[in-house]
């Protein structure tokens, strides 16, 4: 049977998805592109804001009008399945069946269920939303693959709904993980990006202390591993030990991405955050001390319930002061059984806009002028792909995560191939992204 997965979301669930389409060829289905000719239909879901919420609900939809058609079985995953199965079952009834984040023997048992083939021979364990790491299919370019290095989450934000979908923070053993990455740089990737709800407090539940930076350099010892990035570490988390690690191992990209979601003390308290401004700057101060090049990006939440225009002022020069390398801002959205969905008083929507856009405009100054200040520099860019219509190469530096961050153009008088790593010597800024021309290596 043709097996279409759509994955929506975050990095971390296409991570997810990709174990479970390995678990699903191997069960016999048969992947395919066309939803017109797929029999079975399966959407891992994200519910983390409104936005991914109503994303994940219009593709549900969208499907859901192909039961007329070839469809067989539609089924729905994830975290919008962990939270509301029942309401969608109810309000959507061309859905076959809902589960929440599952182990791929347990989903191979629903969809058999649901087309009436029989799965007898399959067993479900229990839930932990970790993986056999032998079994992944590869949906990136091929050059780059993320790592998932842990599940769940233990700080419980107030605004954060992911723990109660996602569990308790749950480490993957680090054996797993190595040969994981071994598999992925023997089918060509050369950029490992580790993700995880955070990735800094890998190892304590296993091992009992912090063991990235170990991790970290276990992984920096594949043959074919070129580059090393780590995503979503919290500042309270990021030791001393850790960033020795990243200042002298020369595959681990000098980029952090550290979430800080307010530079008010008033609003992080509110938020259920363990750090405040203080211990933020000290951390971005030590950062750039002993990593003079390190790229640091942030995310913030604009109009928190309670926040004041106070609250905002002290953010905006915060991030003023701070001058974060990439900065994202998210307006805040009211999920319910979260503590903020019930504080008071909730922000309006076009106050939150307001404030996002601000700090945006502020965030663009900064990125402009530090993206001027790279003409004449030499930048090592891995290659993701060529424009034909405009005879240029794009690629990324180790400032740039994919699809978050700007891209470099690289010109050549030479064929590049995707997941090259070339010298590109930076000639021009266009607002966040860079252009440069490739530079002979051989002179």
């Amino acid at each position: 049977m043709k097996l279409l997965p759509v994955s929506l979301g975050c990095d971390k669930n296409l991570v997810d998805s990709e174990h479970m389409i390995a678990a699903l060829c191997n069960a016999g289905y048969t992947l395919c592109d066309d939803e017109s000719e797929a029999d079975v239909i399966v959407i891992n879901t994200c519910c983390f804001v409104r936005d991914a919420m109503q994303e994940s609900i219009d593709t549900i939809l969208e499907m859901a009008r192909l039961k007329d058609n070839k469809l067989k079985a539609l089924i729905v995953c994830g975290c919008l399945g962990a939270r509301y199965g029942n309401d969608i079952i109810k309000e959507i009834p061309e859905v076959d069946a809902v589960t929440g984040v599952t182990d791929p023997a347990g989903l191979i048992k629903i969809i058999d269920e649901a087309v009436g083939k029989s799965s007898d021979s399959l067993t479900s364990k229990p839930d932990d939303g970790l993986h056999n790491s032998n079994n992944r299919v590869i949906t990136t370019p091929g050059h780059y693959e993320y790592l998932k290095i842990a599940e769940g989450c233990n700080k419980n934000c107030t605004y954060c709904i992911i723990p109660k979908l996602r569990g308790k923070y749950r480490s993957v053993p680090m054996e797993e993980l190595l040969d994981e990455a071994k598999l992925l740089a023997g089918r060509g990737v050369k950029e490992l990006i580790l993700v995880a709800q955070e990735t800094t407090l890998y190892g304590v539940d296993l091992y009992g202390k912090r063991m990235i930076p170990e991790l970290l350099c276990k992984l920096s010892e594949i043959e074919g591993i070129q580059w090393l990035r780590l995503l979503y570490a919290y500042p309270e988390e990021v030791t001393d030990e850790l960033i020795d690690v990243m200042s002298t191992n020369p595959k681990i990209c000098h980029y952090i991405d550290m979430p800080i979601q307010s530079g008010s003390d008033n609003v992080l308290k509110k938020m259920g955050r363990r750090t405040d401004q203080a211990q933020i700057r000290n951390v971005v101060k030590k950062l750039r001390e002993r990593i003079g090049d390190i790229c640091i990006r942030t995310t913030l939440i604009s109009g928190f319930p309670g926040e004041t225009q106070e609250d905002f002022e002290e953010t905006y020069r915060f991030v003023n002061e701070i001058e974060f390398d990439r900065l994202g801002v998210f307006e805040y959205s009211r999920e319910e059984g979260t503590p903020a969905y019930d504080f008071a008083p909730q922000v309006p929507d076009e106050i939150k806009k307001s404030r996002r856009d601000e700090l945006y405009e502020l965030q663009q100054a900064i990125a402009f002028e530090a993206a001027q200040d790279m003409t004449g520099k030499d930048l090592k860019v891995i290659i993701d792909g060529y424009l034909p219509e405009d005879d240029v190469y794009v690629g990324r530096s180790y400032k740039d995560a994919p699809d978050i961050d700007g891209i470099v153009f690289v010109y050549s008088d030479r064929e590049l191939v995707t997941g090259d790593m070339v010298t590109v010597e930076v000639t021009d800024a266009r607002e966040y992204d860079l252009e440069g021309r490739l530079k002979d290596e051989s002179a």
